[in-house]
């Protein structure tokens, strides 16, 4: 079929803030003259709609065209400083459930001399949950807390992506990256449903790395690496640092994909500091936009794209990120480099790799794993505390709400135990973990009685956690020092 007779795929476009305008019309342009087959819609999104009254910085009317076309191709947007801003970024991922990033990251010798030769890494970062749920909250005058949320439905759903990702594009290997030697119960649990997840996948080889030695040799080795799945935080640094390694951040592009809608962006943020220069380098959009071709099924225009890209790298023509003095061969600017592309439409690399892509694309799906029933008992319950004086002053005034029933087991300060048994040089704050235990299950009604005889004392109790057990393992991990 023509690509003049290929059905047109309606997808929403928006311009974004900053540099934006200027990658987004590149890009565009070059969508255009390698005719594909895509019908555009624009929105409205960013800083100009948050300044507008709307804390989201979307509108009604996007949401619906969002949902009306399934296809989002993004440029960056700016959030404006201060409080009540929250990122649209992570807004719109979690809204329209787009769970899977995937950010490939490749070197491009010997166009681009940065980076080791023959990196091609992909990315699978979950996108919602994590530390990124947003959920914040300042507690005392000195202690402000962030939730981490790891969920085992959320871990299942990006793993399986990974693997089906690497089977389906021919990868040989799956990492995965957690911090579970200290977060023990989040990041353990990532951990260990890649480790069950493994074995489905025999004919892929596996590994795991703490996160701090991943990300070292991401930097230093990243040709130890394939397909990498980590949680949302440790990803989104990840791909920063893994694109710098190929030369420029501005060089790497980023499919979010959901069940039924997807979003295709570039890595990078808005960069207000050459916004209207001319100079900024589209690559990063390009590239995501060539995702999505690929996804909308049209993997022979995404092709001849990324091919007319790649030769365009190859001869030397570069925006000033990438320019080096002495190995590249004319410097130009944003829509120069487009042109660039443009003129090169139908020729492929001879140097680098040539890309190819299916015109029929099967996306990824992912069913959605069954619960299985659970047993779940309360055995206590941490009450956090607002006090201003010493752990065994605290202690004295919390031991009498204690029963026979719940007593007093520890008091912690920042995750350290420092009751009973504590020690001098530890510094304290006024937030407190006061953990009462039992040896039998307990109810609400034993917990409500606790925090009333705690607030007849006159303390300041300013959130609780229940101590639960599922099938008996406990759900909730020690004191340090405990």
């Amino acid at each position: 079929m023509s690509a003049a007779s290929t059905p047109k795929t309606p997808i929403t476009i928006a311009y974004g803030d900053g540099i934006g305008p200027e990658i987004m019309a590149a890009t565009l342009s070059i969508l255009h003259a390698a005719e594909a087959a895509i019908e555009t819609e624009e929105i409205k999104i960013g800083e100009a709609v948050y300044l507008s009254g709307n804390s989201a910085g979307i509108s009604k009317e996007a949401w619906e065209s969002l949902r009306r076309t399934k296809v989002f191709l993004k440029a960056p947007i700016t959030t404006p400083q201060g409080g009540g801003f929250k990122s649209l970024n992570v807004t719109v991922r979690k809204t329209l459930g787009l769970f899977a990033n995937v950010r490939p990251c490749v070197t491009y010798h010997p166009a681009l001399t940065s980076g080791p030769d023959g990196m091609d890494v992909v990315i699978v970062r979950e996108n919602e949950e994590d530390l990124y749920a947003g959920i914040e909250h300042r507690q005392t005058q000195d202690v402000v807390q962030c939730l981490k949320l790891i969920t085992e439905p959320g871990s299942r759903r990006i793993i399986r992506y990974a693997f089906e990702y690497a089977k389906a594009n021919g990868r040989k290997k799956v990492t995965c990256m957690t911090k579970d030697n200290i977060m023990k119960l989040t990041d353990g649990l990532f951990h260990k449903i890649f480790d069950e997840m493994a074995t489905e996948y025999p004919e892929i080889e596996t590994d795991h790395y703490i996160i701090d030695i991943g990300m070292a040799r991401i930097a230093t080795r990243p040709n130890l690496f394939d397909v990498i799945v980590v949680p949302n935080l440790y990803g989104d640094i990840m791909s920063d640092i893994a694109a710098e390694v190929t030369g420029s951040v501005g060089l790497a592009g980023s499919a979010n994909i959901g069940h039924s809608c997807a979003m295709f962006e570039a890595i990078h943020g808005s960069a207000p500091d050459i916004a209207g220069k001319g100079i900024a380098n589209p690559s990063g959009l390009l590239l995501g936009a060539v995702q999505m071709l690929v996804h909308i099924g049209q993997g022979a225009t995404a092709g001849k794209i990324h091919n007319a890209w790649l030769k365009t790298i190859e001869d030397g023509i570069h925006t000033g990120d990438i320019f080096k003095e002495g190995h590249s061969k004319q410097r130009v600017g944003t829509q120069e480099f487009a042109e660039a592309v443009i003129a090169r439409l139908g020729q492929r690399p001879t140097q680098l790799k040539p890309i190819d892509y299916p015109d029929l694309h099967t996306c990824i799906s992912i069913p959605e794993p069954p619960r299985k029933p659970i047993t779940k008992d309360t055995v206590g319950v941490d009450v956090f505390i607002n006090f201003i004086g010493s752990p065994d002053a605290l202690a004295a005034s919390l031991q009498p709400c204690g029963n026979d029933l719940l007593p007093l087991q520890m008091i912690s300060n920042r995750g350290l135990k420092v009751w009973p048994d504590g020690h001098p040089e530890t510094q304290c704050t006024d937030h407190w973990r006061c953990r009462f235990t039992s040896n039998t299950s307990i109810c609400g009604t034993d917990i409500i009685a606790l925090l009333n005889r705690i607030n007849d004392t006159g303390l300041d109790f300013i959130k609780t956690e229940n101590l639960c057990t599922f099938d008996g393992v406990p759900g909730f991990s020690l004191g340090q020092g405990q």
